[in-house]
């Protein structure tokens, strides 16, 4: 229970990629953090790719980065409708200036593109999204897991187990 008193925002949009949601929550939440699934409404049920449901425990409105120690984004084609939502970009804004944990597999990218945090960062996505990343000024490699400052990304849904104790392993280490 290393992460026992830690708290992981989890964003949730219609078409996120089930195993890139809930993989890494239930990874974090076996550590013992407390995940709170985010979506644009409260209370809504967003489904996955594949048909996996996800109820919003809360409004992107209602969060305060302040609250959390790190975020997670999924894939999916979630992450395109995420990026529109300035309180979304706020918050992954606020967690990179603050240096809190922010994970991001597959599509995620998107959203950290839009937050205009990948400056310099070296990264990892699905490739599909590598032209994307690195016109954002990230540095792309294709590996299963990058772990720069504060970002650790993924490429897909093999690269779960990797990315979940990447993840879980700076969130331990977070002062």
């Amino acid at each position: 229970m290393r992460l026992a008193g830690k708290k992981v925002i989890a964003l949730v949009d219609e078409e996120f990629e089930d195993l890139e949601l809930w993989y890494p929550v239930h990874r974090v939440r076996e550590e013992g953090a407390e995940v709170h699934l985010a979506g644009e409404i409260k209370d809504k049920t967003y489904v996955g790719k594949y048909g996996v449901p996800a109820k919003a425990e809360y409004s992107f409105d209602e969060l305060n980065s302040q609250d959390y120690d790190g975020i997670l984004v999924p894939g999916g084609w979630a992450p395109d409708k995420l990026r529109r939502y300035p309180k979304v970009i706020e918050l992954i804004q606020e967690m990179h200036r603050d240096h809190k944990i922010i994970g991001q597999i597959c599509h995620a990218g998107w959203v950290l593109i839009s937050a205009k945090i990948l400056q310099g960062v070296t990264v990892t996505s699905t490739p599909g999204i590598r032209d994307d990343m690195e016109n954002a000024g990230a540095i792309w490699k294709d590996e299963p897991v990058v772990i720069d400052g504060n970002i650790v990304s993924a490429r897909r849904p093999p690269d779960l187990p990797p990315y979940g104790k990447a993840f879980c392993d700076l969130l331990a280490d977070e002062s």
